[in-house]
């Protein structure tokens, strides 16, 4: 995925402006928590879930829909003394006072404001001045914060007159207000533009469309103030004691993915007084980039109730009979009201998606179950099978334009080589940046069109150092011919570039690489090529009959069916599709045929041209875009022409869709990336692990051993900026940067999972956002200064991995101990054990684990060679800070 697809549609907007309470305004919720009601002739003066008010800050606030002339008061659930409040002088409200009466006109905000005076609040009466202006269609925060992507924890609630966001942020975001599928009709931003805002904590964006601005929304950010009432708290004892946990054994067997046929059992624990539980289960629709996400209900099991000693116990059991990712929550009956024992609300990072998995939570159900957090469930195919040398595969992950010059000749010269209708940039020094345009750092106004000369050539004389680091994968962003520098832009899918070397350049890499013990993965897209190719020529620069040759749609040429045109529109770039509205990208037409036979189905189609000349498998970019039954099909194909051949998607988000056994066999781990770096900036561990539990039991375990665990890539900032390393100057940020650094890379090096580094981290390259990440290796003898200690670090840490089985292949346990700060893990490959301790304070930390039955009584420290001796079952642990310790060890007995 590129960085520059990422700023997309536009629509008009102006900037408004928020008035709203300081932090230092609010006040303790009052009640000790309960709850208060609007009650009276409308409800039969009951406390009813849609009249229940939500606290906030230091107001009690409900939109509701009522009508005509009713008489009501406002009171918790028992009518207490001190929570009873009726008609007052002016404005005011008083305890124990009389009804009031009020005409009501549909829906109505009202506002029981206790800033002044909790004995005697002001009571406020709005009428709401339309319904949501897009209805049912939800509106997402989609920026530089998330990736653009639409995801739950960013969904806007409108709320009476206008939709409202909470955000914790800081520092400055780019975004856009925009659905899910990115519709012009409902996507918004700061005229053509994305919206620039700064952020600073916890604060409210508010989104309000005024009749008179025609149709343009006015967005603002103030502190906090939106009286979320998805967070309502839950007030029934009942309810609030249904507990169910998908990884717990005893509440869901068996544990984790299945294949078809399987029968899992569900048990729910609850206090007395439910009356009716029900397991729903739901077939998933995900499509795109998560844009399309919907449930269809598939069953409602009827759960069978027994007593325990102090609560009882619900049952029930479901097969899966197809391969597929399925929601499941329970619906519970309680006094008549309904309540969803769902998923957790823990945001998974790139998901849309809320819910880890794990330890579910309780909320009331409204009318409507578009809201309700789905448990998951993966059934993958029964014969599923991933290369088996994938689970020992580290790989080295390059850049080939910026990783080493090993021929000159082959340079793009500017005046001679052609970007797109312009020509290219070269860099002078090889250890300059990245030009970025409109920095002021004297480059073009283009993009991606600055080389460094970096080639196969490069690459094939540095294969030592890759080998010599532990690497025993090599996977390279595409090197077939483009205009870009990252190659994206497909020109030649037959043809290495010509600044790269030639096609026996690339069989002379592959073999080289074999004598070493490397494998090599390529990579290419099949969702689009470049406009600067010769199946499209955009700019005329091939005259080899493009479906759009110089800016002219030709019905005759050999690819005009492989793209969609419009010939009714007048403006050439708007006769055809760019990817994500990327006209540098032209979409492909998937569906086909001659295109499916080109890239996959003939004997000397893209994919099974290049395994022929060496490559060991396919990383294929931007995944999601391309429909599933084509990967069907691809994937077939591939494993017919090579069986031990590994495919990788580029999926951002929750890929469980991807590794059923249809499609991939692994995924760019972007989960665990954001993880592990947040973990190693100091996060709490509470909220890491979750993130590792989810893909623990939501992957199948063929893919869960193969996923690629990346820190750093091309598509976002390097680990060491994200860990603090901003300014290359700061020796202070850098040193605790590569600390915390060291800290992310064992914990990488001793997960499930095939680790890559991306080139240059092993010796201390930074950099923040495309194109920063890309800079070039600092190679010794050009002027660089590479980082030997790290890179020391890096061979010792992926020594051991290679070292002990157990690292690569070992089954992983739920954790063993979590606290804020230190994650204990355990690892099991027959009699062989490894435990990994992780601390991510700035101070030692003592920890002490119970070891399960069968586990070695001694341990060997897999960096040092200290043995470690448990005692009576425990083992006392001493984690170094800011990194940690992984121990191996052989049970007696097998």
């Amino acid at each position: 995925m590129k960085r520059l697809a990422l700023a997309l549609v536009a629509a008009a907007c102006v900037q408004g402006t928020a008035v709203a309470a300081t932090a230092a305004d609010c006040q303790p919720r009052p009640f000790d928590g309960r709850d208060l009601y609007l009650r009276g002739s409308f409800n039969t003066w009951n406390a009813v879930e849609a009249q229940r008010f939500t606290w906030a800050c230091n107001r009690f606030e409900l939109v509701t829909r009522i009508e005509g002339e009713q008489r009501f008061k406002i009171a918790d659930e028992g009518w207490s003394a001190d929570a009873d409040y009726g008609d007052g002088p002016d404005d005011q409200m008083r305890l124990r006072g009389p009804e009031l009466s009020r005409r009501f006109k549909g829906s109505t905000r009202i506002v029981l404001d206790m800033s002044a005076s909790p004995t005697n609040p002001t009571l406020r009466i709005e009428a709401c001045p339309t319904p949501a202006p897009f209805g049912d269609t939800a509106l997402f925060m989609r920026g530089s914060m998330n990736n653009f992507a639409a995801l739950e924890t960013f969904a806007f609630q409108y709320h009476c007159d206008a939709y409202y966001l909470n955000v914790k942020l800081s520092g400055r975001h780019e975004f856009k207000v925009a659905d899910a599928a990115w519709q012009p009709a409902t996507t918004f931003g700061d005229g053509s533009a994305s919206f620039s805002r700064m952020f600073s904590g916890e604060q409210t964006v508010r989104l309000a469309f005024d009749d008179g601005r025609d149709g343009r929304p006015q967005l603002s950010l103030g502190p906090r103030s939106f009286a979320d009432p998805s967070l309502q708290a839950l007030t029934d004892p009942v309810a609030a004691s249904l507990r169910f946990d998908s990884r717990a054994a005893s509440h869901k067997q068996p544990f984790g993915a299945v294949v078809p046929g399987t029968a899992i059992g569900f048990q729910v624990d609850a206090l007395p007084g439910v009356q009716r539980l029900t397991l729903v289960v739901e077939s998933r629709r995900l499509e795109g980039n998560q844009e399309t996400l919907e449930y269809t209900e598939l069953a409602r099991v009827a759960m069978s109730r027994s007593a325990g000693p102090d609560a009882e116990r619900w049952a029930a059991q479901h097969r899966f009979d197809r391969m597929g990712v399925y929601g499941y929550w329970f619906e519970a009956e309680i006094g008549g009201r309904r309540f969803a024992l769902q998923n957790n609300r823990d945001p998974v990072f790139w998901t849309r998606e809320k819910g880890s998995g794990g330890a579910g939570s309780v909320a009331a159900l409204g009318a409507s179950t578009r809201t309700v957090r789905r448990f998951r469930q993966t059934v993958y195919a029964a014969d599923f099978r991933v290369p088996d040398w994938a689970a020992d595969a580290v790989y080295y992950y390059v850049f080939p334009e910026r990783f080493r010059n090993g021929d000159p000749t082959n340079d793009p010269r500017p005046g001679r080589d052609r970007y797109h209708d312009h020509t290219v940039e070269q860099h002078q020094r090889w250890n300059e940046r990245p030009f970025r345009p409109g920095s002021g750092d004297g480059s073009d106004p283009y993009f991606n069109n600055d080389f460094f000369g970096g080639d196969l050539a490069g690459l094939v004389d540095k294969l030592d150092h890759i080998r010599d680091l532990g690497a025993n994968t090599l996977y390279l962003t595409p090197i077939f011919r483009a205009a870009s520098n990252h190659k994206y832009d497909t020109a030649d899918f037959h043809q290495v570039d010509p600044a790269f070397g030639s096609n026996a350049d690339f069989e002379r890499l592959t073999r080289e690489a074999a004598a070493r013990g490397l494998r090599v993965i390529v990579d290419t897209s099949l969702n689009h090529t470049g406009a600067d190719s010769i199946y499209f020529d955009r700019y005329g620069n091939f005259r080899a009959g493009g479906a759009f040759e110089g800016g002219q749609i030709r019905a005759d040429s050999p690819y005009a069916s492989w793209y969609r045109f419009d010939p009714a529109q007048r403006n050439p770039d708007d006769q055809f599709q760019g990817w994500v509205g990327v006209k540098d990208l032209p979409e492909l037409d998937k569906a086909n045929q001659g295109f499916r036979d080109f890239a996959y189905r003939a004997p000397d189609s893209v994919m099974k041209r290049w395994l022929d000349a060496g490559a060991a498998g396919w990383r294929m970019d931007v995944a999601p875009w391309v429909p599933d039954e084509f990967w069907r099909e691809w994937r077939a194909e591939i494993k017919r022409h090579r069986p031990d051949a590994v495919t990788i998607a580029e999926t951002w988000f929750d890929a469980a869709k991807h590794l059923l056994g249809d499609m991939f066999d692994s995924t760019m781990n972007y989960i665990f990336r954001n993880a592990v770096l947040a973990y190693a900036a100091g996060g709490d561990a509470r909220e890491f692990v979750p993130q590792l539990e989810l893909m623990r039991e939501h992957y199948p375990p063929p893919a869960f051993h193969a996923l690629m665990n990346l820190l750093s890539t091309h598509d976002q900032p390097r680990s060491l900026y994200e860990l603090g390393w901003r300014d290359d100057a700061d020796g202070t940020a850098e040193a605790l940067a590569k600390r915390r650094f060291a800290l992310a890379v064992l914990f990488q090096m001793s997960y499930p999972g095939s680790p890559a580094v991306y080139y240059g981290d092993e010796v201390g390259v930074t950099g923040g956002a495309d194109p920063d990440n890309r800079r070039t290796f600092p190679w010794a003898d050009l002027g660089g200064r590479p980082d030997e200690a790290m890179l020391g670090l890096f061979k010792r840490l992926i020594r051991m991995r290679q070292d002990h089985p157990v690292l690569r292949r070992g089954q992983l346990q739920a954790p063993l101990y979590v606290d804020a700060h230190a994650v204990v893990l355990l690892r099991r490959l027959g009699d062989r054990w490894a435990l990994t301790a992780t601390n991510n304070a700035d101070q030692v930390r003592s920890v002490t684990v119970n070891l399960p039955p069968g586990a070695p009584d001694v341990f060997t420290d897999a960096l040092t060679g200290a043995a470690r001796r448990a005692d009576g079952g425990q083992l006392t642990l001493e984690l170094p800070a800011l990194f940690g310790t992984v121990l191996a060890g052989t049970a007696s007995g097998g």
